[in-house]
């Protein structure tokens, strides 16, 4: 049985160091600090495959610890899909969360709308969101299965792994749909420029044949 979790382990090591700059591409969303200004809005974009887990969460900070958030500091947040379907939206509020299965691959967008408030106030809102292999918390694995360290880092690296597999063939088929692009483009200007070509040949066909009518009509010719 060890030998065996030895070679899996050490297969799984190979694939990782072949596939580490793909790695890097794999959706790791830290938690980040946004600054919004009363009245004003601020949205962010994170690609999501499709058929991936997504969640997050947003507070806003308290410029008053220890007393009540004031109501300048509220917020209106809308989660949306890259065909503008809603997935999370939450009206004067000051912290929240959100989570969902993303029905289509592209870019998701959430958007952060501060209320008007005068004076004009700046709200800090901690914002993370998080997709795919991320979102799982290996150490409430680890605890509720009672795994051995080897075999928990072996189910780590699977799923990492399944995750890069899933995101190369979504850049594969990212790729295919831009060269499918490319090709009608360059067909539709090739399309074009002949087109303009025989415009041209034909205004300069009329401007020869009128000349030439001209040129009859006062004996010129």
């Amino acid at each position: 049985m060890w030998n065996s979790i030895h070679l899996h382990l050490h297969h799984l090591l190979l694939l990782i160091v072949v596939v580490a700059p793909s790695l890097l591409l794999c959706s790791l969303v830290e938690s980040v600090q946004l600054e919004l200004k009363s009245g004003h809005t601020k949205c962010i974009s994170e690609e999501i495959s499709d058929n991936a887990m997504s969640v997050g969460n947003y507070i806003i900070v308290n410029p008053n610890e220890g007393h009540p958030i004031p109501n300048s500091h509220k917020i209106t947040v809308r989660v949306s899909s890259p065909r503008g379907i809603s997935y999370h939206y939450a009206e004067t509020v000051d912290s929240g969360t959100f989570w969902f299965n993303s029905k289509e691959a592209g870019d998701y967008t959430a958007c952060f709308w501060a209320i008007d408030h005068t004076p004009a106030v700046t709200l800090i809102i901690d914002f993370d969101w998080k997709s795919g292999v991320t979102i799982k918390d290996w150490s409430k694995v680890a605890k509720k299965g009672h795994v051995e360290a080897m075999e928990l880092e072996l189910k780590k690296l699977f799923d990492t792994l399944s995750n890069i597999h899933y995101e190369m063939l979504y850049l594969r088929k990212r790729e295919e749909q831009m060269q499918e692009l490319n090709k009608m483009t360059n067909k539709k200007m090739f399309t074009f420029s002949l087109l303009s070509l025989l415009v041209c040949l034909s205004v300069a066909g009329l401007q020869l044949w009128h000349l030439k009518l001209y040129f009859v009509r006062k004996k010129v010719l």
